[in-house]
């Protein structure tokens, strides 16, 4: 279906979701886990009694967020979970859809940071020896003992706990009592394994893809897809095909530019042999140069998000960020539209709406002048 049909799909009403919310205070999940398990379920119980379907839109996160009483930032974590597993795609600025729950595709994504965290985590507890029945270190002071994002450390015992490892005791505020249930049983090979393969990540393996992708189907000096049209042909993240795209513009495959002028191929990317781009040796090399307004207060948006806020976070309104830098509503809005194209903040709409963090962004390696464009045809 072209993405001009699915603009008019119905939107599902928040009321048209299940009356019976989920009961966060019986269970020692994580608010995201138990919503991302509710929504699964309805998708599938709607689907089959024909009350939703394909490509319908799903309400606003914000509207989601009032209904259950949770943050916004609860709700867009679970539903990255619930499109993780294949049941929702989410489209910049149409919004996040019904899958075809009869064949749902799991997205792609980068999982060697949980993975080392798992076997990092299994190994303290082999080297402590902790006692089955006994309490283990807090997410938060385990985050800390390994030196590995929170987030990431909870993704780890979730998954230590499915697996029979831990177990919750209690609750304790917003971090939870954690047993040992039964004792690690990786071993040294198992452990240089997981190693060896994490060395070699999705986005390794996805840039060797995208290579040979893009040298079978285009030419030095086309232009190539958007991100988003990338993720959607290989199925992963807008963020992982932004990692991917950043590495091979380092290599010098590619030219990344801003806006509409896209990123070009700039050589071959199975051929070592560099035949450089006319059009090229008209970007400006001096550090100096000035660079597209919006791209500097993107850095500048960068390193405010970097020093005041976390995943979750509602950001100011752009009125504020261009009193703030000084500058138009209009600069901010470009600036905070091309950090949403990465996958890196997204938009809601309405009385609880606003800009919302979802990743921290990376600092930008800004090239003077490396978003301008000259049409081969005036070359």
């Amino acid at each position: 279906m072209s993405e001009n049909n699915t603009i008019f799909q119905r939107k599902i009403s928040v009321n048209e979701l299940p009356t019976e919310i989920p009961d966060f205070t019986s269970s020692f999940e994580p608010k995201d886990s138990i919503i991302k398990k509710w929504i699964i379920n309805w998708i599938l119980s709607a689907i089959d009694k024909k009350m939703i379907k394909e490509n319908d839109i799903l309400p606003k996160k914000s509207e989601i967020s009032d209904y259950l009483g949770v943050s916004v930032g609860t709700v867009q974590n679970a539903i990255r979970y619930v499109e993780d597993e294949g049941y929702l795609t989410s489209k910049q600025r149409l919004g996040t859809m019904i899958s075809n729950v009869s064949n749902p595709i799991k997205i792609n994504k980068s999982t060697s940071k949980r993975d080392k965290s798992i076997i990092a985590v299994q190994k303290i507890f082999m080297n402590k020896n902790y006692k089955i029945g006994k309490s283990v270190p807090s997410i938060r002071k385990m985050a800390d003992m390994i030196g590995i994002s929170q987030n990431t450390i909870r993704l780890a015992y979730e998954y230590l706990n499915r697996i029979g490892i831990i177990e919750v005791k209690k609750s304790l505020g917003n971090d939870s009592c954690w047993i040992l249930k039964d004792h690690p049983t990786i071993s040294d090979e198992e452990i240089k394994s997981i190693e060896k393969i994490s060395a070699d990540t999705l986005v390794q393996k996805l840039t060797n893809d995208l290579k040979s992708y893009l040298s079978k189907n285009y030419k030095i000096g086309d232009k190539i897809p958007s991100h988003e049209q990338l993720a959607q042909n290989l199925n992963v993240s807008v963020k992982t095909i932004h990692d991917c795209i950043k590495q091979l513009s380092n290599e010098g495959i590619i030219i990344s530019r801003r806006g509409r002028y896209g990123s070009i191929l700039a050589k071959d990317p199975l051929n070592n042999s560099f035949e450089p781009l006319k059009e090229s040796s008209i970007f400006a090399k001096a550090k100096d140069a000035s660079i597209y307004s919006y791209q500097k207060i993107e850095n500048s948006i960068v390193s405010l998000i970097k020093e005041k806020y976390k995943a979750g976070d509602k950001l100011p309104s752009m009125k504020e960020l261009s009193e703030t830098f000084d500058v138009s509503t209009n600069t901010i809005r470009k600036a905070l539209n091309n950090l949403a194209s990465q996958g890196y903040i997204t938009f809601g709409r309405g009385r609880f709406g606003g800009t919302f963090l979802i990743d921290i962004p990376d600092e930008i390696e800004v090239q003077p002048y490396q978003w301008l464009s000259i049409n081969p045809k005036y070359i």
